[in-house]
């Protein structure tokens, strides 16, 4: 079975558990036919009036004692085969989360937040109810009605039981095409969970827009066609599975009737005793158990074999940008190359960015600036190696980037993007993200090179205030602040600010600026941004249009160059002026 294939890691693992709750449970489903045997036995003995109270005492003592034994039995091999159910779920949860931090932005254009998920929840409990009531259904199946099957043929009747097992083919049939519609249903009920918790994140995230736009019952109708589709998937699912019992049952039944009507005919030709038939019947309702279990392990398997496809091909998904096969370790990054680079995201019909060349020795500065959608974002993300680059066109210390390990290179970079995600914590720990291990003295450091000092001192709890879900408690020049001294404190030798400095008033970025270049002599700073007055001290700028460098140097030779960077300059001047008044 593929179920069994792809978690075979698994259960090599753990083999030693499964084996010894398969042997528990086999032990008691073989120790489950003595009472039957016992009730018939002393049947006999009081129709025939052989039966003695020493003999009575000793056939409720030994039924106390084998039940106790049983009791004991089952307790540990259910402790020890759901132990493992929730060992699988704990570790499939791990090597997912695992697998999505090595994942590149496409993974994630690919697979939306809702999909991934409903993986991680519905999919690995799925997974994990195979493996361990699943595998208990299976075990009681197979050696259950062995056990019982084997006992009616020796201790009673083969014909009894070969006419009591009649219906049982139509059992096969009807499992067989039950199951098929449960994994059918099952899958297309799992993907409307994907995009109910799609919907559910758009709603909550963006809220605030939601309600300036007065859109709360549109979004409120949305949802719950969404959460009816989900609804009516799953009353599919519940519809067929159903199904299952009413049909065992009514095949078992009829097991029944032929057995208690052809088993009074036998005992009326004295085929068989009284006891014997009384034993027969109870080892028969014995078999409805076993019978509906395996209703239910196809119903779970073909749940399970459903998730784990979608766990796999997960998995099989691979990050874009891989470690190269030989490395090349480069101790500290030196000077940075770009020798006419030209990038396409994947899926894209035209270059991001077309034949960039750049040098930038060790701690330079250098400042990136043009029009929205220009390419700024675009060309720091190649240095981040989250995209495939070009072989031979950017180079680290003369090593082509392709060729150094991702971690050192990601090592290198503290990185403060245009869009801040802060956890749901403290500030100190959203500071501190990068080095919990920091001392309080360096938290404060980084928190006065962002100038955030003074904020600190107006909130609630200080260091130990909570910035809610995204830093819903700060205000977006607070979150950025945040986001700079969270780069800060790994005092990374490449530092890269993507329109980091948007959000606060002048006066906050040039001390910000003047920190930043006091503080990171000998370390490089690349600065994306609209506003030009954060990379007037740049050693050099890049103007960037449509992927293309239009215009570049130092802030004195744009200036005396009359373009677009003047242009924009002088206007930003006078827009400060204006606003000064």
């Amino acid at each position: 079975m593929s179920f069994i294939g792809r978690l075979s890691w698994f259960f090599q693992q753990q083999w030693g558990k499964y084996a010894l709750a398969i042997i528990l449970m086999a032990t008691v489903n073989i120790l489950g036919i003595i009472p039957p045997k016992m009730i018939g036995n002393v049947i006999d003995q009081i129709r025939i009036g052989g039966l003695s109270a020493e003999t009575l005492r000793n056939n409720v003592l030994l039924l106390v004692g084998l039940a106790v034994l049983i009791y004991i039995m089952v307790y540990i091999w259910v402790t020890t085969l759901f132990g493992n159910s929730i060992l699988l779920e704990k570790l499939l949860r791990g090597r997912l989360l695992q697998h999505l931090t090595r994942m590149s932005p496409s993974f994630f254009q690919r697979n939306s937040t809702g999909e991934l998920m409903a993986l991680a929840t519905n999919d690995v409990l799925a997974v994990s109810q195979t493996a361990g009531y699943g595998v208990m259904t299976l075990v009681n199946t197979l050696v259950g009605t062995a056990v019982v099957l084997i006992t009616m043929v020796s201790l009673i009747s083969y014909k009894l039981m070969l006419a009591a097992l009649i219906p049982m083919p139509f059992l096969a049939l009807v499992i067989s095409v039950l199951g098929k519609k449960t994994r059918k249903h099952f899958i297309a009920a799992q993907t409307a969970f994907g995009k109910m918790n799609d919907q559910a994140l758009e709603s909550i995230s963006g809220m605030r827009v939601i309600r300036s736009y007065v859109q709360e019952e549109q979004d409120i109708a949305a949802f719950d066609q969404v959460t009816k589709d989900v609804m009516n998937k799953n009353r599919k699912v519940a519809a067929v599975n159903a199904l299952f019992h009413p049909s065992i049952a009514l095949i078992v039944g009829l097991s029944y009737a032929i057995g208690i009507g052809y088993g009074a005919y036998m005992v009326f030709h004295n085929q068989i005793s009284l006891g014997q038939l009384i034993s027969f019947n109870i080892y028969l309702g014995m078999l409805i158990w076993p019978m509906i279990a395996f209703g239910e392990f196809i119903n779970i398997l073909q749940r399970g074999n459903a998730s784990v496809d979608r766990l796999t091909k997960g998995f099989q998904q691979q990050a874009d940008v891989q470690d190269a096969e030989m490395t090349i370790t480069v101790e500290v990054p030196g000077q940075i190359t770009m020798d006419r680079l030209s990038f396409r995201y994947p899926g894209a019909v035209h270059d991001s960015l077309r034949d960039i060349s750049l040098q930038l020795g060790r701690g330079q500065t250098l400042g990136i600036v043009g029009r929205t959608g220009s390419g700024k974002s675009t060309l720091l993300k190649q240095l981040l190696r989250q995209y495939p680059v070009e072989p031979n066109r950017l180079f680290i210390s003369q090593v082509p980037v392709e060729q150094i390990g991702l971690s050192q290179v990601r090592g290198w970079i503290g990185y403060v993007p245009q869009e801040h995600l802060l956890l749901s914590k403290s500030i100190r720990d959203n500071i501190a993200l990068g080095l919990p291990e920091a001392s309080e003295e360096a938290v404060w450091k980084a928190i006065e090179m962002a100038s955030f000092t003074k904020d600190i001192d107006h909130l609630p709890d200080g260091l130990e205030t909570i910035v809610g879900e995204n830093g819903v408690m700060l205000s977006g020049g607070q979150k950025q602040r945040v986001s700079i001294a969270r780069a800060l404190m790994t005092d990374p030798e490449i530092l890269i600010l993507d329109d980091s400095l948007s959000a606060v008033d002048a006066r906050t970025e040039s001390a910000i600026l003047a920190n930043l270049r006091r503080e990171r002599l000998g370390k490089t700073t690349f600065i994306a941004t609209h506003r030009l007055s954060a990379v007037v001290h740049a050693d050099w700028i890049l103007v960037l249009d449509e992927g293309t460098i239009v215009e570049e140097g130092t802030h004195e030779q744009l200036m005396l160059l009359g373009g677009w960077y003047k242009e924009q300059f002088d206007r930003q001047q006078m827009e400060a002026s204006l606003n000064g008044v």
